[in-house]
This record gives structure tokens, C-alpha cells and sequence, in this order.
């Protein structure tokens, strides 16, 4: 895997990321009354980790989902973290919450899907596991 990241210049605290496929993603600083900041509404960095576990655990759920042939129509993930008082404010607690829909779905590989991305097939919640406590919860719609 290869991924890159490039200032935009020495009056910008803005930043382009480029993942292993070429997408790339604006990322800044804390946001403030920058006007550039707001131009570009770039992710602050420490959202893109959140936001990757909530993809990478939607992913897996869905994938799982389908070989236990449940009918899902949509899945909704929200993150609540919790960070340290002091620098570097890393995460101390995050909480998954899955909100999922479909048509008969069984509670009980609902449960089983959310477990086994978390605790087997995420490699973003297996990095972040070590540093934070992890958990969740979810309902069916």
C-alpha cells in the first residue's frame, strides 16, 4: 500500500491526501475563521480515523451480511469519541452505533456481523482496539 500527502503552500495549512487507488481528499487543521478552510471545507485528520473505521466496519458488515443472505436495505453508522485532555488528545473511547434496515433481518447476525468486523476482519479497528476502548451498539429498523 502507498498513499501520499502534499502541502498545499507555505500560506495554507491545507493539505491533499492521495490513497492507493489515486482518490484524493482535502485535509486541514483544526477548522477556524480561515477563509481558506471554509473555501475548501477540508476533513480534519483525526475525523478521516474515524471515518475510516465506520467504512471499514460498514464494509465488512455488509459483506457478511449478504453471505448470511439478510436482506439489507441501509446501514447508518454514528461515531462518538472521546479524546485525552492533554496533546497529542488521542482517542480514549470510541463508540460505534449502527442503525439497520432490511427486510426479516435477523437480530442475531446482525450482532455477529458487527462482532466479527470489529473484533476479526477491520484492520482500522484492530489498530485503534490497542489505543482506545471500542465499542457499540445497534438497532434494527
Amino acid at each position: 500500500m502507498s498513499i501520499a500527502v502534499k502541502w498545499t503552500g507555505a500560506e495554507s495549512k491545507l493539505f491533499i491526501g492521495r490513497d492507493t487507488f489515486g482518490h484524493v481528499v482535502m485535509t486541514g487543521s483544526w477548522p477556524s475563521d480561515d477563509p481558506e478552510w471554509q473555501e475548501w471545507k477540508a476533513l480534519k485528520p483525526s475525523d478521516l480515523l474515524l471515518l475510516s473505521l465506520a467504512s471499514c466496519s460498514a464494509h465488512d458488515v455488509v459483506m457478511i451480511l449478504e453471505r448470511q443472505r439478510q436482506d439489507l436495505t441501509d446501514l447508518y453508522i454514528q461515531v462518538e469519541s472521546k479524546n485525552a485532555p492533554e496533546p497529542p488528545y488521542q482517542f480514549t473511547d470510541i463508540h460505534l452505533h449502527y442503525v439497520v434496515e432490511g427486510n426479516h433481518l435477523d437480530a442475531n447476525k446482525v450482532a455477529r456481523a458487527i462482532q466479527l468486523s470489529e473484533e476479526k476482519y477491520c484492520s482500522v479497528a484492530a489498530t485503534v482496539r490497542g489505543v482506545a476502548n471500542l465499542t457499540h451498539s445497534f438497532e434494527l429498523k
